[in-house]
């Protein structure tokens, strides 16, 4: 087996595939009426995807239909199928190599369901965003059909969904640890992380005669493997993690008061120079080489799926180990047992090089829905149509979030080149453009470019965050090629304005007051979207957040260049409830935080654990896996009855009459019954509103949201929406006088200084409707 590094071949090195002839396709084709236009009489590779199938970069389904297309490969699509028969899974035909199978890009709990395991009333990925056109756990149930469908084809599984829940891993929704995905799911070959490389090197193989189930050495892939057995029975060095709290190699000493016969000591002596080694000096540099060159061949077995179901100890030790071994320069393959079988995880893909990103997104995508949706409102396509994706990866390192388990810690950007060109095909090709490109981004918006100081360093390190707890000395945090980049934008012939809308990190933007101010002077729309998540240290440290220090620093220069600009802008500050590792004191003190800087939260939703997660291991261990792990390690608090997750998002909405009852309650068991009262340093008052009526229970069940919302409306005048007066979902308004009736014309994000608050990893309002990915905290 060969996952060397080194061993890496460029993405557009391949040879084509013999059906390159057939040319470009303007849509790949998802009817055979549609192949045969083409003159296609079969597939060689048909991708099933949970989404609507819109032929752009931001969408797994296109970006991995062209990336095969450009290779010479027919692929077809089946969108959404209906998965209560087999017959939409025969819509195409058999593929010639196999089907690639992803729940879209969103995975497909969390598409369906929310926080509160409440099903969720619409789709953003469907045509008119119709609820139900996907199955719960997508990908199991589209690879089973697919190997029903055509017994003995070939099945790949991939995307967000697949991709974190490679091994054992906590789900949510059934409040239970699950195996493997690839244990259900039946595929013969898992593709996690940015798989590109990956993709290609597997359908140049399967294209040669080797089937998917015997592609055991290319990285970022997983199988299943009998137990005991290594792939290709090649030679592997196993390192045993799969307990804690064990002692190393203990050496019986001689006691010097007894007497040891010749036979004894001649046995001792040989037992001390099997294992004796010869002394060899070497320099640090060399010996760090010699450990990395080891590792090559290495796998470290974690605790089994039996294990960690019922241990929590386990489970988190083998979270903390899979996060440890995710960086490609130093990371070691992974085996868990399940059963009579083994998952075998290859170490992380190699990142794309800048020319490689600028390949894939330089592809010819259609750059629209598929002709057949006609006119239909797909709420994600209108969302990212006119935003460009600038680069992948997180090195944040976000306890709540995925982005890094599946994108990984290095940043992969594009060239200027590259995103220029993209911004004139939006102008060229995308419907409705009116001149606006609303967002520069990815997973976070400004850490495009940004890498270690030092390639070793980099391949070395096994930090589980380059920022946290503060900004590591050997990341470069230089802001100038974004600068340049938004300026060379700009300047594109039809653009007139371009806005940011990924989450900004505040703390790496304090490092360069320049970015801020081109920030502030030219792409923010009136208001600017960040993520402190909490004020209190407590949180804070199990999110790997920075302190709000950082947070009050970059509100004093954000407010200095708005005051430049001669712009009336607010920051827009994000929140999560019921995180683990915070106390109602934590809340409380979050809410006066709220209150004494005039924010009023609207709509908020509580941490939702996401599979992988280490924040989600806090949630289902009670276990810290940022530390070492023991048997005697502390616990973690855990914000799990439904009483207090309620209260916690009651906190954030410390303003709205409904939570005042549960907050006086609360505040008096916490002893804090001087933060009741009229007063400006009160939290809440002690009385109810005169016209106040208490929600009426029930009413979302009998009568649905509208239904709910009218009773309430009708019955709590507060609740009414006025002429004049701005409502929205998701954000509230100032309590100052004059943002409550602001003139005609003036919008939310230009008139009013906002809070919001999200769900802790990929909820709906993560942005995975926004290019694809969550956002960026």
């Amino acid at each position: 087996m060969n996952t060397h590094p080194s061993a890496q071949k460029p993405i557009f090195s391949y040879k084509k595939y013999w059906a390159k002839r057939f040319g470009t396709a303007p849509f790949l084709p998802t009817t055979r009426a549609e192949m045969d236009e083409l003159g296609w009489d079969s597939c060689d590779i048909i991708i099933v995807t949970g989404d609507a199938y819109i032929d752009h970069p931001s969408f797994g389904m296109a970006l991995v239909g062209r990336l095969y297309e450009a290779q010479g490969y027919r692929v077809g699509i089946i969108a959404q199928p209906d998965w209560t028969s087999v017959d939409a899974f025969r819509e195409l035909g058999e593929p010639n190599l196999f089907f690639g199978v992803t729940s879209g890009n969103m995975d497909s709990m969390i598409n369906r369901y929310t926080a509160d395991k409440k099903p969720r009333s619409d789709d953003a990925y469907t045509p008119n965003a119709e609820p139900n056109k996907r199955p719960d756990r997508a990908v199991v149930v589209y690879s089973q059909r697919c190997k029903e469908a055509y017994p003995g084809v070939d099945v790949m599984i991939g995307s967000i969904e697949a991709s974190l829940r490679r091994i054992a891993q906590y789900d949510f929704w059934s409040d239970k640890v699950r195996p493997s995905i690839l244990i259900n799911a039946r595929a013969d070959i898992l593709l996690y992380g940015s798989g590109e490389r990956a993709l290609i090197e597997v359908a140049e193989r399967r294209a040669k005669g080797i089937r998917l189930k015997d592609i055991r050495d290319v990285r970022g892939t997983a199988f299943l493997i009998q137990h005991g057995k290594t792939p290709d029975n090649q030679e592997w060095t196993e390192i045993d993690s799969t307990t804690v709290d064990v002692p190393g190699k203990v050496d019986t000493l001689l006691s010097p008061y007894m007497e040891y016969s010749p036979e004894e000591l001649a046995a001792r002596d040989e037992e001390v120079k099997e294992h004796a080694k010869p002394v060899v000096f070497m320099s640090a540099k060399e010996r760090a080489e010699a450990r990395r060159q080891a590792r090559h061949q290495q796998v470290v077995r974690i605790p089994s799926f039996e294990a960690v179901a019922y241990d929590p100890v386990l489970y988190a030790h083998a979270s903390r180990t899979l996060h440890l071994e995710s960086n490609p320069g130093n990371a070691r393959a992974l085996v868990q047992m399940h059963g009579e079988r083994d998952v075998w995880l290859n170490p992380p893909p190699i990142p794309l090089t800048t020319e490689e990103m600028d390949y894939v997104f330089g592809l010819p995508y259609a750059r629209n829905p598929h002709p057949s949706y006609g006119n239909a409102h797909i709420p994600a396509w209108e969302m990212i149509r006119f935003s460009i994706n600038i680069m992948r990866g997180c090195f944040g390192g976000c306890t709540f979030c995925s982005i890094t388990e599946h994108e990984g810690r290095i940043i992969q950007s594009r060239s200027h080149e590259s995103v220029i060109k993209e911004i004139e095909e939006i102008r060229d090709k995308t419907n409705d453009f009116k001149g606006y490109i609303s967002d520069l981004g990815g997973p976070t918006a400004n850490m495009y470019r940004m890498a270690c100081k030092s390639h070793d360093i980099e391949k070395n390190c096994r930090k589980l965050s380059c920022v946290w707890p503060d900004i590591c000395p050997n990341l470069n945090t230089d802001h100038s090629s974004l600068i340049e980049l938004y300026r060379k934008a700009r300047s594109v012939e039809g653009v007139k304005k371009i806005s940011i809308g990924s989450g900004l990190r505040y703390d790496l933007a304090v490092e360069s007051p320049e970015y801020i101010k081109e920030l502030v002077t030219h792409h923010v729309g009136g208001y600017l979207k960040i993520a402190p998540e909490h004020t209190e240290a407590g949180p804070l440290s199990m999110m790997m957040k920075p302190e709000m220090k950082k947070y009050d620093r970059f509100k004093e220069l954000f407010e200095k260049a708005s005051k430049e600009a001669r712009k009336e802008q607010y920051l827009i500050p994000y929140f999560i409830a019921a995180h683990p590792g915070t106390s109602d004191e934590d809340m409380m003190n979050l809410a006066l935080w709220l209150k004494k800087n005039n924010f009023r939260l609207d709509q908020v939703q509580t941490f939702m654990p996401t599979p992988m997660a280490l924040a989600t291991t806090m949630w289902h261990t009670g276990r810290n896996p940022l530390k070492k792990l023991s048997r005697s390690s502390s616990k973690v608090d855990i914000v799990k009855e439904g009483k207090r997750r309620k209260l916690h998002k009651a906190f954030l909405r410390y303003h709205h009459p409904d939570n005042w009852p549960m907050l006086r309650n609360a505040l008096h068991d916490m002893g804090r019954d001087d933060l009741i009262g009229y007063g400006k340093k009160h939290l809440i008052p002690p009385t109810q509103p005169a016209d106040w009526v208490p929600p009426v229970k029930g009413a979302s069940k009998a009568k649905g949201k509208q239904g709910q919302a009218a009773t309430n409306s009708a019955a709590n005048p507060s609740r009414q929406t006025t002429k004049g007066k701005f409502q929205t979902a998701r954000t509230a308004w100032h309590p100052n006088e004059r943002f409550q009736d602001a003139p005609k014309g003036k919008t939310a994000g230009k008139s009013s200084p906002q809070a919001g608050s999200k769900t802790g990893a990929a909820g709906k309002a993560t942005g995975a409707a926004k290019r694809g990915k969550p956002k960026a905290r």
